[in-house]
This record gives structure tokens, C-alpha cells and sequence, in this order.
């Protein structure tokens, strides 16, 4: 109850000069918005990356080859990962479920008078269940398409619209100078980061060798899916192994390849987002700082306003520890009313931002324990700042502040 009862007492001195409150708080509401504000753009795109690396299962395993830079733009050694890599990683690797190559260009596609540049894809026919993405209607080509060099193609939605397909399935489109005909539509995906998921065309590997040249070939990236959990660093060990003993590598030399798991993946984004969240939270940092020098500024103005209040709490029987607490409350309470306020400017200002990025940017999300964070840090600055207010306050001999003026 005196404890209530003091935050009582502590909300009624803000609330007779709101204004000073208000003005005393800018540099928590400043402070604690920025870090929710980035905190909600950098989780909520952390969050989209998340989910999709999730989608593709713990099992999913890039390898690609690493080029040596000798400046930037600028490479040294033209590194070669071929299909044949990847078959000789289906061969001879223990628990490879399946496994896929894959060669990406921009490519122009006809149909009638409709023209559309989209993104092509040479890929075999594990590519849908390695990457988690769906046939909708149709089929997506099979080996027996691979061995007998059919011209086939699965497309994004978007393509059937921008060609205008009535009837997408059995219709003729060319790819480049090649026709191919479309046997399935991929699922709806949607777009993110400004890339549309829906904006594709899929034909088959040696097909795509023939719309982009032999040596496209020799720039294959590797997607596969391992077994179970349990055997992913198992499958990555022996692929490791594998690619040096047919890249040649001396035992001293570097890898020339590099071989990704999703841990890895997830790893390396969340590394880049945190170092960003962290340098922008330092810089942050120093708003909070100036608030809580404001705080422990106002609260001594404060004991010297109250001084005769404080000698008259005494003079009744209040004890020291009442007057330190009731002093400690004011200042924790100014601290989190602008936590609460700059959380909820952040989090506005931050769905502003997503709202107002170009390319689908993610919606801002801010998780919990930025919430947490937040009146965690604020709470202690109330205390840090507040100590030596009210220990002045305490430490007022009551018969001086009953004749202070």
C-alpha cells in the first residue's frame, strides 16, 4: 500500500508541471525511439529472412564457387563448380537426398506480340521439393523430360500475365530464340525486397546451357537437400572433401568452393542485422544518457521546490528510506512514461519507414524483447539518475527544511 501509494504521490508531482515532465523526458523519448524504430525495421526484415530460410527445411545445402578478387570487380581466377560436381556429389556423398544445379540470368520471353524480361532458370527436376516451392497447376518436368532434351517450361504468375496466357498450359513461348513449351505454373509467392517470386521461368538445365552459352556451365550453383538433421554436417564434410580432390586443391590451399548450411546462412544475416542494430544503438545510446542527465537535473529542482514538503513529511513521522523511495519512484516514473511514449513512437515511425521503403520492403515488427529491453533500460536509468536526487532529498534535516523559504 505505501508503495502504491507513493507512485500515487510521484504521478501527482508530474502531472503539476506536465509540461516541464514532458520537456524533461525528450531525450528518453528520442532515444528509446530510434532503438525501437531500427529494431523494428531491422527484426521485421531478420524475421522475413527467418522464415524463408526456415521454409526450406534444416537439411538445405548451398555450395557455390568462392572467386578470388584481386580489387574490387576485378577477378583473378575464373573458379569453375560444374553440373558434373554435383553428380559426382549425388554419386558418391552418403545422405543426399536430392540435389539440383541451378544457372540464373535475365532473359528476354515472347508469346505472340507480348514481349517480358524475367528472370530464367536452369534447373533439373528436384528443384521444386529442394527449394520448397510448389507446382500450382500443371507439373514441373520430370527425368524423363531431362533424358529426352524436351523443350519445357514452368512459369510464375506473373509471366502469364505480362504475356497475357489465357490458357498458360501447352501454350508456346520463346525463350531467347527457343521454344519452349509451358507444362505447369508455380505457386504464388508474392514479393519481397523487391524481388517478385512470381516473375520466373523455369526450363531445364541443358536447355538453359543452350539460351546462355556452354560456359554458363561452369558457374553452377549446387542446391541440395541432406536426408535428416543429423547428417547435414556429415554431408557437408564429405562434399568438402569430394570438391578439393576434383578441384586438385594442395593440401595447404584454400577452398575454392564454399559450402553453406541454413544454420550458416541464418548465421551470417543475423550477424550483419545485429552489427547493425548495435551500431546504431550505441550512437542511440548517448540520447539516453542526455535523458537521464535531464531526469537527475529536474528531480534536484525538484528537492529544492519540495524542501518545506519534505521537512513537513519528516516532521510526522516519515523516515528517511520513505523519502528516498517516494523521490526513486518520480524519477523511474518520468523515466518509463517516456519509454512508454518513445516505444510507441517508435514502433510508429517505424512502420512509416516499411511503409514508405521501395521493393515490398517487410512490415516492422518489434519482438518482445526489444519491448523488454526498452523499460528494462529506462527503469534503470530512473534509478541511476534518480539515486542522488532523492539520497539529497533523504539526507534534508528536517527542522532546516521547515524554515525553508
Amino acid at each position: 500500500m505505501i508503495f502504491l501509494e507513493n507512485f500515487r504521490i510521484a504521478f501527482a508531482a508530474l502531472r503539476a508541471n506536465l509540461m516541464r515532465s514532458i520537456l524533461t523526458t525528450l531525450g528518453i523519448i528520442c532515444g528509446v525511439a530510434a532503438v525501437i524504430a531500427v529494431v523494428s525495421v531491422v527484426q521485421g526484415l531478420q524475421y522475413m529472412i527467418t522464415s524463408q530460410l526456415q521454409g526450406v527445411g534444416s537439411t538445405f545445402i548451398i555450395v557455390q564457387a568462392r572467386q578470388n578478387f584481386s580489387q574490387p570487380g576485378m577477378v583473378t581466377k575464373q573458379v569453375k563448380l560444374t553440373w558434373e560436381d554435383g553428380q559426382a556429389i549425388q554419386q558418391h556423398v552418403r545422405n543426399v537426398a536430392m540435389i539440383t544445379p541451378q544457372v540464373i540470368g535475365i532473359q528476354e520471353i515472347k508469346h505472340g506480340d507480348r514481349q517480358h524480361r524475367t528472370y530464367l532458370f536452369g534447373v533439373n527436376s528436384d528443384w521444386p521439393d529442394v527449394n520448397d516451392f510448389a507446382v500450382e497447376h500443371g507439373r514441373f518436368f520430370t527425368q524423363l523430360d531431362l533424358d529426352r532434351r524436351n523443350k519445357v517450361a514452368v512459369v510464375g504468375t506473373t509471366v502469364i500475365e505480362e504475356l497475357d496466357l489465357e490458357e498458360p498450359i501447352g501454350s508456346e513461348i520463346y525463350v531467347g530464340k527457343t521454344p519452349v513449351t509451358i507444362v505447369g505454373v508455380m505457386e504464388e509467392k508474392g514479393r519481397s525486397l523487391g524481388f517478385d517470386s512470381d516473375d520466373l521461368v523455369f526450363i531445364p538445365f541443358e536447355t538453359a546451357l543452350g539460351v546462355f552459352g556452354r560456359r554458363a556451365g561452369d558457374q553452377v550453383e549446387l542446391r541440395l537437400q541432406a536426408t535428416d538433421g543429423e547428417s547435414v554436417d556429415q554431408v557437408k564434410d564429405d562434399i568438402t572433401r569430394l570438391l578439393r580432390d576434383r578441384h586438385r586443391l594442395e593440401e595447404e590451399a584454400p577452398d575454392d568452393f564454399n559450402v553453406l548450411v541454413q544454420d550458416e546462412l541464418l548465421d551470417v544475416y543475423t550477424q550483419i542485422l545485429g552489427m547493425v542494430t548495435a551500431v546504431i544503438g550505441a550512437v542511440v545510446g548517448i540520447a539516453l544518457l542526455v535523458g537521464g542527465i535531464g531526469i537527475m537535473n529536474i528531480m534536484l529542482v525538484s528537492v529544492t521546490e519540495r524542501t518545506r514538503e519534505i521537512g513537513i513529511r519528516k516532521s510526522v513521522g516519515a523516515r528517511r528510506t520513505d523519502i528516498l523511495v517516494q523521490f526513486l519512484i518520480e524519477a523511474v516514473a518520468l523515466s518509463l512514461v517516456g519509454g512508454v511514449i518513445g516505444l510507441l513512437l517508435g514502433w510508429g515511425f517505424g512502420a512509416l519507414v516499411t511503409a514508405l521503403i521501395p521493393f515490398d520492403f517487410p512490415p516492422a515488427y518489434v519482438p518482445l524483447w526489444a519491448i523488454g529491453l526498452s523499460f528494462g533500460f529506462c527503469t534503470l536509468v530512473g534509478v541511476g539518475f534518480g539515486i542522488y536526487p532523492a539520497s539529497k532529498a533523504a539526507a534534508l534535516d528536517p527542522i532546516e527544511a521547515l524554515r525553508y523559504e
